[in-house]
């Protein structure tokens, strides 16, 4: 599974690990992912996503699952949101 927001896309950064000495070693600076549920109104169904606390912030500020993934383009989401998109426009359609 790779270490990468869902929402903000948010993945792995390099950089040095600088001693007192100045000797420089690589390292990888990991984003804080959470695993969280998020309950769709329309399909009454809980999903599970690898995000950010930011990418959380952001999907309570539009109003949650349903109202961030119908105002958001396809083009912008991560696949597995796209595949959410599909399943609430359906349900909404309906």
């Amino acid at each position: 599974m790779a270490r990468r927001c869902a929402v903000t896309g948010k993945g792995v950064m390099t950089g040095n690990n600088v001693s007192h000495a100045m000797n420089h070693t690589k390292r990888r600076f990991l984003p804080n992912l959470q695993r969280v549920s998020f309950w769709s109104d329309s399909l009454n169904k809980a999903f599970r996503l690898r995000v950010t606390p930011h990418g959380i912030r952001i999907i309570e500020h539009k109003g949650g699952l349903d109202a961030y993934v119908l105002n958001t383009s396809k083009t912008k989401l991560e696949p597995e949101l796209q595949k959410v998109k599909k399943l609430v426009e359906a349900a909404q359609a309906s």
